[in-house]
């Protein structure tokens, strides 16, 4: 769960997407909670595990998408899986009175890990382990700016290109792979891997902007620069 949210002092105001898909892919199934048979005693953290096994899946369904036509299917269903999931464990938190700050802190280290996972998925497939050491440098290069920005900001921001549209759109690629491979189009490899590359050029893009965006918004609207030093526990010899 990528939402963004303010603090003001000890107080945590209201949780905001900017995501340009949510309106549509998320709030629609945390309004149908109410009608799902989830037991009110199931900690929220079973639902966070379920949905990080969900990606699990989807990484072995993105391995084999380009070889088999079972592979972009049991990709979409893993990613999709794994979306209502991250939907729901906060709702599920809120709605039986379950909010743990362990529980958010186990959410959040585990949806960076996911997105990797279907990362060297894709390139597994591709054959492509260099540019899935990009991918995934560039991922946690990303995560880190995004954490170290809140924190020093106090606000965790969502942009509008987010986690539901990174996922809708490796949902649609298992999909198209899954119809390509049925249907014996011929240079699905050569198709994903342009696609793969697409992703990470753009993604390395983003990360760039994205850190001078930071560096200059953390200047303007930071808290205040933190000036302490390290505090040593063993006494110097």
């Amino acid at each position: 769960m990528f939402l963004s949210f303010k603090v003001s002092g000890d107080l945590m105001s209201q949780r905001v997407s900017h995501s340009l898909l949510d309106p549509y892919l998320t709030v629609p199934v945390k309004q149908q909670y109410h009608r799902l048979p989830i037991p009110k005693r199931l900690p929220p953290e079973a639902i966070v595990l379920t949905g990080h096994l969900l990606a699990i899946v989807g990484s072995v369904g993105l391995a084999f998408s380009t070889t088999t036509w079972w592979g972009g299917l049991l990709a979409a269903a893993g990613i999709i899986g794994n979306h209502l999931a991250d939907v729901l464990d906060g709702t599920h938190a809120r709605s039986t009175g379950q909010c743990r700050n362990g529980g958010e802190l186990l959410d959040h280290f585990l949806d960076p890990l996911s997105f990797a996972y279907w990362l060297v998925g894709i390139a597994v497939a591709c054959g492509r382990l260099d540019l899935g050491l990009m991918a995934v440098i560039g991922l946690f290069a990303t995560a880190v700016l995004t954490n170290i920005k809140a924190k020093l900001t106090g606000e965790f921001t969502l942009s509008s290109f987010g986690p539901t549209e990174f996922k809708t759109l490796l949902a649609i690629f298992g999909l198209v792979l899954a119809s390509c491979v049925m249907n014996g189009v011929s240079m699905v490899l050569m198709g994903a891997t342009l696609f793969y590359s697409t992703l990470i050029a753009i993604g390395i893009v983003q990360l760039i902007v994205g850190v001078f965006r930071a560096v200059h918004e953390v200047n303007q609207q930071g808290l205040p620069a933190d000036n302490t030093e390290w505090v040593t526990t063993r006494n110097a010899a």
